[in-house]
């Protein structure tokens, strides 16, 4: 008999999945769409009823967006400038219906290649908060999705937050999304970065290109190539020069293995220049 469940805390729901297998239903966004007409054949556990999964709340160490967050409630949050990238990519999931409902978690859990979210997280060296009826456990994002809709996410665990550390919520930060059409489209390429500037050289560099591989990268040959470097011109010729060798694209009906890679030094070249642009933006205001 297939079971259905809205529990009311994260206690209970913690319950539920501790005693037997669930599909996690929360915005829906993603669950339906890939239910299609196909019969359920798996216990539903719908967290929606849980409120302590929703908002934004900052720690002595860290910004913490709780699982249930939608792409909404981050644009409207205020944030730090680093977290930019973040809201630019929040308006790029899908139509305005779908960001109000849509989860944060959910865009992580689904692990497509194409997730708007995760090149601005990397960026933030975010982290995935995962709890058990026994644990309570961190995760880097990066180690948490494994491959396409394949995640870390064990037996009887949720995703109840992802966490920022405050040391990486610093700087200015950009996002870039290349696809077939302006709105409501799964991305060719896409690409987030981070700027710590200082005194017109940049002090530090993230940088996280999306669609160009099974998951989204950190490029750390570019972040590296980026460090030390003033905020001119030479910044383009850093990344036109410097192999992006943790990108590994494919063909598909959106774009050619080749054309992605092309993309993807493009908009890396825009998110940077965006970014760099955000910080003197942030100069000119503060002055």
């Amino acid at each position: 008999m297939i079971r259905y469940a809205k529990p009311t805390t994260v206690d209970e729901a913690l319950a539920l999945l501790g005693e037997a297998r669930w599909r996690i239903l929360a915005g829906g966004t993603d669950f339906y769409p890939a239910q299609g007409a196909k019969p359920f054949r798996d216990n539903v556990l719908d967290v929606n009823g849980l409120a302590t999964l929703r908002g934004i709340a900052e720690t002595g160490s860290h910004w913490l967006i709780g699982a249930r967050t939608t792409w909404t409630d981050l644009v409207r949050h205020p944030l730090p400038t680093a977290f930019d990238a973040l809201k630019q990519a929040a308006r790029e999931v899908g139509s305005v219906q779908i960001q109000n409902v849509a989860s944060i978690a959910g865009n992580l859990c689904n692990a497509s290649p194409a997730a708007d979210g995760v090149p601005a997280l990397l960026v933030l060296d975010a982290e995935v908060e995962l709890r058990s009826l026994a644990t309570v456990r961190h995760l880097p994002l990066e180690k948490f999705i494994l491959g396409n809709r394949r995640t870390e996410l064990q037996p009887g665990e949720m995703v109840t937050a992802i966490r920022v550390p405050k040391e990486a919520a610093t700087g200015t930060s950009a996002f870039e999304k290349l696809g077939g059409r302006r709105y409501l489209v799964i991305s060719i390429a896409m690409a987030a970065a981070r700027l710590i500037i200082e005194d017109g050289i940049v002090a530090n560099a993230a940088v996280a290109v999306g669609s160009c591989s099974v998951v989204a990268k950190r490029l750390s040959g570019v972040e590296a190539a980026l460090r030390g470097l003033p905020v001119n011109d030479a910044l383009v010729a850093a990344i036109q020069s410097t192999p992006m060798d943790e990108l590994s694209p494919i063909d598909d009906v959106r774009g050619s293995a080749e054309y992605r890679l092309d993309a993807a030094r493009e908009i890396v070249v825009r998110a940077v220049l965006g970014a760099a642009g955000h910080a003197s933006v942030e100069k000119v205001a503060a002055a």
